[in-house]
């Protein structure tokens, strides 16, 4: 009779609610930011960390861990602080916040908690037409967000396709005071437990300007979410959603009509950044995890980091993160300056998605068996990480992308 093992074995375990410091010293990181590290690095410690592996089975985390992630400003980086937000935060913070959230290897779980900084920003990168109605929309909704009442999320992507969105079909047109909204998005996150959806539509014709985005509530007449079971990603409620006939005030439109598209995509270059940012630290949580086991497993009785080929292993995951770091440390100082630069946002995902992989597959030969055991970090971004290639749009699309602006800025001539 086969029984289910549902005790994962004790140094698996250890290692799993390990507690790595972070690998590298910042002599020149401003206060107010290192004390907001220190502020989330004892929020993971003592709310994540130890209940990571329950979440994981369950599919899901409490909601009372918004409010106490609220608690700390969690919620508010890159938000102005009249709505809540934190004031003065730019991309350093996103990385510092990430650098401390992904250390317990749960990619599903940091993207379902803070799925809201892909969700709000175009409530702010938008125009007010002049008549008031954006400041109202961003005060109805932000603030419920920032306190950890409320959740919000994005919804771009359609079963007919996700990077191209000057062809989405999910349509809205105007009804006396409201828009009638009619269509179908795929592969969100945080759909089902959203309050708030920030919803690209097609309010004109054809191409890029008759897009739109329109804020839709959660318990909106006509909106029907069923959660999709993914292969990775277990705490977040990766989701598909149907609005038939939902009626959704004009007050919900986001700055101007059929000027959606340059909101959509700018918010796609940030979820780049975040995502290779993602990538390298979810990379270096399992190096340390990989570093730890070779020191305590025993082979033919030698410590397995006495064996060379261990040592360079380790020695090569190292050099690809510690590559990816500097890239991702200059390009948050850019960032934090002005300087959008997409073709480099574009190299840099792929550069970290695909270092990400090399390092997984290092720590997966490293850690043996232990990598196949739930409970195991490496074996939870093992599950996680090939989305961070898709994500945000697939390598083939960055690859395009960042060809037509390096050719555009004259870097490539034909």
């Amino acid at each position: 009779m086969l029984r289910r093992l549902t005790r994962i074995p004790p140094i698996t375990t250890r290692l799993a609610q390990r507690n790595i410091a972070t690998r590298f010293d910042r002599p020149d990181e401003p206060a107010e930011l290192s004390m907001f590290r220190d502020s989330v690095r004892r929020f993971v410690d003592k709310e994540v960390a130890p209940y990571v592996n329950e979440w994981e089975e369950a599919g899901d985390y409490p909601r009372s861990l918004q409010l106490k992630a609220a608690e700390i400003g969690l919620h508010g980086i890159g938000i102005p602080e009249a709505y809540g937000g934190v004031e003065g935060s730019d991309a350093r913070w996103n990385v510092a916040l990430l650098e401390e959230m992904c250390r317990p290897g749960s990619l599903g779980f940091v993207e379902s908690l803070l799925v809201h900084s892909i969700a709000l920003p175009p409530l702010f990168a938008a125009q007010d037409r002049g008549d008031g109605q954006l400041d109202d929309l961003r005060a109805r909704i932000v603030p419920p967000v920032m306190r950890g009442e409320k959740r919000a999320s994005l919804a771009v992507t359609e079963p007919s396709g996700g990077s191209d969105v000057a062809n989405i079909r999910t349509s809205a047109y105007v009804d006396g005071d409201h828009y009638v909204i009619n269509g179908e998005k795929t592969l969100i996150t945080g759909g089902t437990r959203a309050d708030y959806i920030t919803l690209a539509v097609r309010t004109g014709g054809e191409g890029k300007d008759g897009i739109s985005v329109i804020v839709v509530e959660g318990e909106t007449p006509g909106l029907e979410r069923t959660r999709m079971l993914a292969t990775g990603w277990w705490p977040s409620d990766t989701s598909n959603l149907s609005f038939t006939d939902c009626r959704v005030p004009r007050s919900n439109l986001v700055g101007e009509e059929g000027r959606g598209f340059p909101l959509i995509m700018h918010n796609f270059n940030m979820e780049r950044f975040y995502i290779a940012v993602a990538a390298v630290c979810l990379g270096e949580t399992c190096l340390d995890e990989a570093e730890a086991w070779a020191r305590q497993r025993y082979t033919f009785g030698q410590p397995l980091l006495s064996r060379p080929v261990i040592q360079h292993r380790l020695v090569d995951m190292r050099t690809a993160l510690t590559s990816c770091r500097a890239w991702m440390t200059v390009t948050a100082e850019q960032l934090a300056n002005g300087h959008f630069d997409v073709a480099n946002l574009c190299m840099l995902k792929n550069h970290c998605s695909a270092t990400l992989r090399d390092v997984v597959d290092g720590s997966v030969h490293i850690l043996g068996g232990s990598s196949y055991i739930r409970g195991c970090k490496t074996e939870r971004v093992f599950r996680d990480m090939n989305v961070l290639a898709i994500g945000g749009g697939s390598s083939e699309i960055m690859k395009d992308l960042a060809f037509r602006q390096l050719e555009r800025n004259g870097f490539i001539s034909r």
